[in-house]
C-alpha cells in the first residue's frame, strides 16, 4: 500500500474495506454536483469493479487521524487511464473527486492532487493528468486552477446510454 502524509492529511490507496465510504462519497458527489440520485446497487458494483479489475483504475483516500487509532476518511478521487497513441503513454484521468463538506478549504484536494502529481513524475509511462468539471461548478474550477490545471481547447461530447434521455433528445442515429 502506498501512503503519503502531507501535514495532517494522509493519502493512501483505497482498499476493499473502503468500498462503503466510496459509495457514500460518490452518491453525495452526484447529488451535489448534478442533482442526480444514483442507483446504489449499480454504484456499489461500479466501485467494487475497480478493485476486481485494477486495469480500470484505482481510488485514493485522504484521511486524517483525529484520534491515533481512529482515522477519518475526508476525501477521495479515482484515477482511470486513457492511452495516447500520439504520446505512447497514458493520461491519468482524475475522476470522482469528493471532499467531505466538513473538510473543504483545508487542503484535502491539494494533498490528493500533490500525491497524484508526485506519482506521475516518478514514472515515465504517464504523459499527463486530465479531469473534467461541470461548467457551472466555479468553486471546483477555482480549486483546480490553484494546483495548475488549465482549461484545454477541447470540448467533451458524449452519448450516455445508461441515463434516461432528456426532453427533446433524439433516440436515433443520424
Amino acid at each position: 500500500m502506498t501512503v503519503q502524509q502531507q501535514e495532517n492529511i494522509l493519502i493512501r490507496d483505497a482498499v476493499l474495506s473502503d468500498v462503503e465510504c466510496l459509495v457514500e462519497f460518490n452518491a453525495a458527489l452526484a447529488l451535489e454536483t448534478e442533482g442526480r440520485s444514483l442507483d446504489r446497487s449499480v454504484l456499489q458494483a461500479g466501485v467494487q469493479a475497480i478493485f476486481e479489475q485494477p486495469s480500470r483504475g484505482f481510488y485514493l483516500i485522504a484521511e486524517v487521524h483525529i484520534e491515533p487509532s481512529k482515522p477519518v476518511v475526508v476525501g477521495q478521487l479515482l484515477i482511470t487511464f486513457e492511452w495516447s497513441d500520439w504520446r505512447n503513454a497514458n493520461f491519468w484521468w482524475i475522476q470522482s473527486v469528493y471532499v467531505h463538506q466538513d473538510w473543504r478549504q483545508q487542503g484535502v484536494f491539494r494533498a490528493l492532487y500533490q500525491y497524484v502529481y508526485d506519482q506521475v513524475h516518478a514514472r515515465h509511462d504517464i504523459c499527463g493528468v486530465r479531469l473534467y468539471v461541470e461548467q457551472e461548478n466555479a468553486a471546483a474550477r477555482s480549486v483546480y486552477a490553484k494546483v495548475g490545471l488549465e482549461l484545454t481547447p477541447y470540448r467533451m461530447l458524449e452519448r450516455d446510454f445508461m441515463s434516461p434521455p432528456k426532453l427533446g433528445d433524439s433516440q436515433h442515429v443520424p
